[in-house]
């Protein structure tokens, strides 16, 4: 089994795991499901249930995997996920967006400040 995802003007609507012949059967009714691969994430493959890329890069599909919210870019091929903020851009060869400035690479908590265009270090209290 696979997961597919319904597209409904550019956006996926829904994620469901079938075989292809369910989605070829429910395809007659003109809905668009595509293909998309559960371990892919930037572009990259990773072995299931892990952060460890695959040597076996030709199982990447489509960027990243569908999420109801995503967009999917039929002239690239991937889903995209939504735009967090309007500062960030989009980094064609993940397909996931990036901020203005790097992430901090300590290990402290961060989000990101939109107004100030910065990351905010969170300050957990205990």
């Amino acid at each position: 089994m696979s997961h597919y995802a319904k597209i409904e003007n550019g956006i996926v609507t829904q994620v469901i795991v079938a075989e292809q012949d369910f989605i070829d059967f429910i395809s007659k009714n003109n809905d668009t499901w595509i293909q998309t691969s559960y371990n892919t994430r930037g572009g990259i493959y990773y072995y299931p249930n892990s952060n460890e890329p695959s040597e076996d890069q030709s199982y990447a599909l489509r960027k990243n995997f569908a999420s109801i919210g995503f967009s999917y870019d039929s002239n690239i091929d991937a889903f995209i996920p939504p735009k967090p903020f309007n500062s960030w851009t989009l980094n064609e060869d993940t397909c996931l967006w990036q901020s203005p400035i790097p992430y901090p690479s300590d290990d402290k908590n961060y989000i990101w400040n939109e107004e100030l265009l910065n990351w905010e270090e969170v300050i957990i209290e205990q």
